[in-house]
């Protein structure tokens, strides 16, 4: 009896802190249609043996009850203020069907996307989709959180597929992976931040950078 009672004391503590288990649910999306042209992902798969192949199934990612994409209609920035195909606001419009009018190219090298969800959030899951027409894989593919528009405060990293640093922000321990419609679901492990910022510096296809949607599932930090 006074081990419950403990343990419920201790609970009720931890719950005080803000830090109890919160409950989980599988976080919800929908996914675009499949259209594919060009090189199929199994031939691409065997060209560069590196990459991670496509699943059959869709990504899962359990997150706490109550989280939702923060990042629809919120305003976007680049470090590429005028693309060369499409506008800044198609990352976040909530159109992932990949169409000519529903991505946005950006300049060869190093190149970002910045999401601003004007207030802390507590992230659990960003999820991104480049072009994915065609099978390809995006190079030096990176996701950071951050306090500040500049990049200078909490910066965290959730991913990195840049395995030899060459976009100097680290060396990266995530495998590259191939395009489908499926997307890609990156595990923000609920890391808090205000701003949501995604890199890449090529693909496989051509030198240039491509975005069609990012989803980002978070709640407000306390």
């Amino acid at each position: 009896m006074l081990r419950c009672t403990a343990f419920l004391v201790a609970l009720a503590w931890l719950a005080g802190l803000g830090i109890a288990e919160e409950k989980k649910v599988p976080l919800q999306t929908d996914l675009p249609r499949e259209v594919l042209a060009g090189t199929p992902p199994d031939v691409l798969a065997r060209l560069y043996p590196n990459l991670e192949p496509p699943s059959d199934k869709a990504p899962e990612l359990l997150v706490p009850e109550g989280t939702t994409n923060v990042a629809r209609g919120k305003k976007v920035t680049s470090s590429e203020s005028d693309p060369i195909i499409g506008k800044l606001e198609f990352v976040t419009d909530g159109n992932k069907e990949g169409t000519e009018e529903a991505y946005v190219e950006l300049s060869p090298g190093v190149q970002w996307v910045q999401i601003d969800l004007e207030q802390p959030m507590r992230i659990y899951g960003v999820y991104v989709w480049h072009f994915f027409r065609e099978a390809r894989s995006y190079e030096d593919v990176i996701v950071q959180v951050a306090d500040d528009e500049q990049f200078t405060q909490n910066v965290q990293t959730v991913y990195n597929n840049d395995t030899d640093a060459s976009a100097k922000l680290g060396v990266g321990k995530d495998r590259p992976y191939i395009e489908t419609y499926q997307g890609k679901l990156i595990d923000a492990r609920g890391v808090t931040g205000r701003y949501v910022r995604l890199y890449s510096r090529r693909n496989t296809a051509n030198s240039l950078n491509h975005y069609v949607e990012v989803e980002v599932f978070a709640k407000p930090a306390e």
